[in-house]
């Protein structure tokens, strides 16, 4: 079967919303290659929460493409989002009989944007193997990294004919956070971002080559902020980066969610610098906290970075800090106090004072 005689079914999953967007207008594209007509396009949105919205919606989907077009092109319907539809087992139609009754012409994708872990529902999972068996394309998109997301660009570039000077593509892969290693990086708008500063630049030079020299002067850094990167530089007492961490976090994570991971990694590293100071092996730092090898023997190597009495300081920092973010009056917190809080916090716990620093230095 050729990539043209494919039925006009897709799944696509991902932490890249352009990509995946990329990938349905292919989709669109096969559709008008084997008509010749241009191809309708109507998008809708799965992530409804009651019964009656959910079966309203799968029959609204059923009906636009189960009707096969009688002039003209077909309709290619995009679902985002598809999980709340998918779980849906007891309405008529599901899902599953959609996929099997789509008419001639038509097509049908279902798009489902990830975060950086990339882990679906059974329901989701359930949804990719109906559509692979139907004969549709089912693959997964994950956001370019690094190098990957230099050539990315280049591509994008070659695309638009705009000319990229030596470093161009590898300074805006920078500055759109491709080269931030944490794990749970938001990846899902870089390659938007990318394409979107890309066709600035072309306007900035008008035909020209754009330098690395252009990227720095037009692109503002949008380097992601991690909620890992912020608990590894508390960890290591690397205040500066903590600190910059804090203020791309502040405006996109919840106070609470914030404090409360940062508790628990203060009270892990307690843990683990009282089971060290009892000749705990590493071994029995992973039994005993019921960890995998490498956050434990990396919670090791941490709580080398203090003394058991500072720990147990920045903890109880921590419950001041909780009471500032929440305020006396019963008032939440402005993100500006919650920035200046954790600010405070850390320069009095995490940052080394020069007795702190040679403390350390004696321990090591």
């Amino acid at each position: 079967m050729t990539p043209d005689q494919r039925p006009a079914l897709g799944y696509y999953w991902g932490d890249d919303d352009y990509a995946l967007d990329r990938a349905t207008n292919a989709l669109a594209t096969r559709m008008e290659a084997g008509t010749g007509e241009r191809v309708e396009r109507w998008r809708v949105r799965g992530d409804v929460r009651s019964a009656a919205d959910v079966a309203e919606r799968i029959a609204a989907i059923a009906e636009r493409v189960g009707t096969a077009p009688f002039f003209g092109g077909g309709i290619l319907v995009v679902v985002s989002e598809p999980g709340a539809l998918a779980r849906a087992k007891k309405e008529r139609p599901t899902l599953a009989d959609v996929i099997g009754a789509v008419a001639p012409g038509n097509g049908l994708a279902f798009v489902e944007t990830l975060d950086s872990y990339g882990r679906r529902s059974a329901a989701s999972e359930a949804l990719g193997q109906a559509v692979a068996q139907a004969g549709g394309e089912v693959r997964e998109i994950r956001a370019p990294k690094e190098g990957q997301m230099v050539r990315w660009i280049e591509d994008r570039a070659a695309e638009r004919n705009i000319r990229l000077a030596r470093a161009a593509a590898q300074e805006l892969a920078a500055r759109v956070g491709a080269f931030v290693r944490e794990g749970d990086v938001d990846r899902r708008r870089q390659g938007r971002l990318a394409v979107s500063e890309l066709e600035k630049l072309a306007l900035y030079r008008q035909g020209g080559e754009v330098t690395a020299e252009d990227v720095r002067a037009l692109v503002p850094e949008a380097v992601p902020g991690s909620v890992w990167g912020l608990l590894d530089a508390i960890s290591l007492r690397q205040s500066a980066q903590a600190l910059e961490l804090v203020e791309r976090l502040v405006d996109v994570t919840p106070a609470p969610v914030l404090l409360t991971v940062i508790h628990r990694r203060i009270r892990e590293l307690i843990q683990v610098a009282d089971l060290v100071a009892s000749g705990a092996t590493p071994a029995d730092v992973i039994r005993t906290l019921k960890m995998k090898s490498f956050p434990a023997e990396k919670l090791v190597t941490h709580s080398r970075q203090w003394t058991v009495v500072e720990l147990e300081s920045a903890l109880y920092g921590l419950l001041d800090l909780d009471a500032a973010i929440k305020g006396s009056d019963g008032q939440s917190a402005t993100d500006g106090q919650v920035r200046l809080a954790v600010t405070l916090w850390i320069a009095d716990h995490v940052a080394r004072t020069a007795a702190t620093a040679g403390d350390h230095g004696r321990r090591t």
